[in-house]
């Protein structure tokens, strides 16, 4: 059963970091491009608002569609939920920057603070695209157990998700808060 989880862990991180890592790539990007810009940011931070108002798991009909295969779908739903959410409150974090005067500090909070929601997003995500399309992963091993009712397993599998959901959380803030740190002792010094 170990042997098991372990692979169902791995399975999980895996599509996580597959949708995580290029949409928070591209969506500090982006949100970085629109709030430089005061006239963009207005026009884009309201239209971004939009597709970011609806949960990323109610995208996962359209990509099965379009896909028409789970693993690729499931990677695009963790994907979209992200970027919108990234994008939003990384334009929010340059326009503060800059009315604060160039303050780096403000930027690194709203950009880890975007990073902290679209970890969130995606974990709830992959937890919930597993347990409707999955055959491996930590929300598959749930909905197993719901389907053969057996509450251990289900609670197992929970406290998988618990602790590493707290686990990656706890990481973006520990490497957002050394980046202020740094950032602080730097600015000492000039």
């Amino acid at each position: 059963m170990e042997n098991s989880i372990l692979l169902d862990i791995v399975a999980t991180l895996q599509r996580l970091f597959v949708g995580y890592i290029p949409a928070a790539t591209l969506g500090i990007f982006i949100g970085f491009i629109i709030g430089i810009n005061g006239v963009v940011y207005q026009l884009f931070s309201r239209l971004f608002q939009i597709p970011n108002s609806i949960p990323s798991i109610a995208f996962l009909p359209i990509a099965l569609i379009l896909f028409q295969e789970n693993e690729t779908a499931a990677i695009s739903v963790i994907f979209i939920g992200v970027l919108w959410e990234i994008i939003v409150e990384t334009a929010m974090g340059i326009r503060r920057f800059k009315q604060q005067d160039h303050n780096l500090i403000v930027a690194i909070h709203y950009i880890f603070k975007a990073l902290r929601l679209g970890m969130w997003i995606a974990w709830f995500t992959v937890i919930a695209t597993e347990m409707l399309v999955g055959t491996k992963g930590l929300g598959f091993l749930v909905w197993n157990g719901y389907k053969a009712n057996n509450v251990k397993y289900i609670i197992d599998a929970m406290l998988y998700i618990a602790i590493i959901g707290v686990f990656l959380d706890q990481l973006i803030d520990l490497v957002g808060y050394i980046l202020v740190q740094v950032t602080q002792g730097d600015s000492t010094k000039n």
